[in-house]
């Protein structure tokens, strides 16, 4: 099942759960706009190529569009869908005033020199500079992209408008990016476990964790997993995998990997192959790579009691029912990423004001979203006596839903 078809899967569910109007789901299923064009530019032997990229601005009821920006061979529009779709949710969820949106160029960035990949960027600006804004729509990073991009945007974009750092969220420090922000999807994952495993009268610490993707999320959760008494096992990520059941020495492993380039060969753990990651013994499992990575074929092996989703749709439904009838716990992406996307708002709040914040009180700031987001779910769980995923997604469809009405949605 595609990532389009289980997110709206999941989102009818809720609306069945919550008992919207069948003309009301319908609205807030389909997209507010979506963009496609064409980006022609001249590579540095001179020669012309062309790109597709794509926006999809899904919901606007509870303020500016907001999602990223992917650079990679797969984007296609299905999934810029489904990926602007679960920005409407996940906002919700965060309880943070946007609505959802995604975007992406079919190309693939390792290709491109980096002043092709500024060109591209810059044209990209130019053909749908006018459909983002400060109070339209806000992109940030995502897959293939990253500050350097987020300042092409600023830049291009400042050309038609003036000086506007609230364009975009993810920029470099220097351009007014915030403090936390490289951290903050990793130390949401971090701060969502903590609420779940509290849940349950455990902590981090003396727990066991397999971490799959070792790139900004993983790498980050991994580290501050480390620093909180936990014992990351197994980590894996397109180099390869390594595992150590006594506890993976984290810092020593950055080292290796900055080195070397790959976790392959770590003195710290052994060599493993990746397709055991997924079913390794331990108590916590944290996907951070692509979607679909847990499906039909490997759910009933999983061994993990708990499941953090710091990928955005990691797991198939087929997957969740086998897990979920397995006693598996699953917190899902729409919350348990959504450490990005919230400390984006406060970039935003920050650049709008003209004052920015120290580190401290960006981190403790997320703290107090993430720990209140999974008290609002947990309640949605009690009151329509469903799963966390249902939790998360009823909670977040019921608050852009009574946004529409209030704002004069008519049948």
């Amino acid at each position: 099942m595609n990532a389009l078809t289980a997110t709206s899967r999941s989102f009818r569910n809720a609306a069945r759960l919550l008992g919207l109007d069948s003309k009301l789901e319908m609205s807030l299923l389909i997209p507010f706009r979506e963009i496609k064009v064409e980006c022609t530019i001249p590579k540095d032997d001179g020669t012309l190529v062309s790109y597709v990229g794509f926006r999809v601005q899904h919901d606007n009821a509870r303020g500016p569009m907001k999602g990223g920006i992917r650079y990679h061979p797969d984007v296609d529009p299905d999934e810029v869908n489904a990926l602007a779709q679960l920005m409407t949710w996940k906002t919700a969820v965060a309880d943070i005033p946007y609505g959802g949106a995604k975007g992406g160029i079919g190309c693939n960035p390792k290709e491109l020199s980096m002043s092709e990949l500024e060109r591209l960027t810059r044209v990209f600006t130019q053909k749908i500079h006018d459909l983002i804004g400060i109070h339209t729509d806000v992109p940030a990073p995502d897959m293939g992209t990253n500050s350097q991009t987020m300042a092409w945007i600023l830049d291009e974009y400042s050309k038609f408008y003036g000086h506007s750092p609230a364009v975009v969220t993810g920029k470099p420090i220097d351009l007014g990016g915030s403090l936390g922000r490289d951290a903050a999807t990793g130390r949401g994952v971090v701060f969502a476990t903590e609420a779940l495993l509290t849940e349950y009268g455990k902590s981090i610490a003396g727990m066991s964790f397999v971490i799959q993707g070792f790139g900004n999320v993983g790498s980050w959760a991994a580290q501050l997993i480390h620093e909180r008494g936990g014992k990351v096992v197994a980590v894996g990520d397109i180099t390869g995998a390594i595992r150590n059941l006594n506890g993976i020495d984290i810092p020593d492993l950055f080292k290796h990997r900055n080195e070397t380039g790959s976790l392959k060969g770590f003195h710290g753990g052994d060599d493993m192959e990746l397709n055991e990651l997924l079913v390794h013994e331990c108590d916590v499992l944290i996907p951070c790579a692509l979607g679909g990575v847990i499906n039909r074929d490997n759910a009933a092996d999983i061994k993990a009691k708990f499941i953090i989703e710091a990928a955005n749709h990691p797991t198939d439904p087929e997957a969740d029912e086998i897990l979920s009838n397995k006693g598996v716990v699953i917190l899902p992406d729409i919350y348990a990423n959504a450490g990005g996307v919230t400390v984006s708002y406060f970039e935003w709040v920050q650049n709008i004001q003209g004052f920015m914040w120290e580190e401290e009180k960006v981190n403790k700031e997320l703290q107090r979203y993430m720990q209140r987001a999974f008290k609002n779910i947990k309640e949605m769980c009690f009151t329509y006596n469903c799963n966390l995923r249902m939790g998360a997604f009823t909670l977040g469809v019921n608050r852009v839903a009574r946004a529409t009405l209030l704002r004069g949605w008519e049948a």
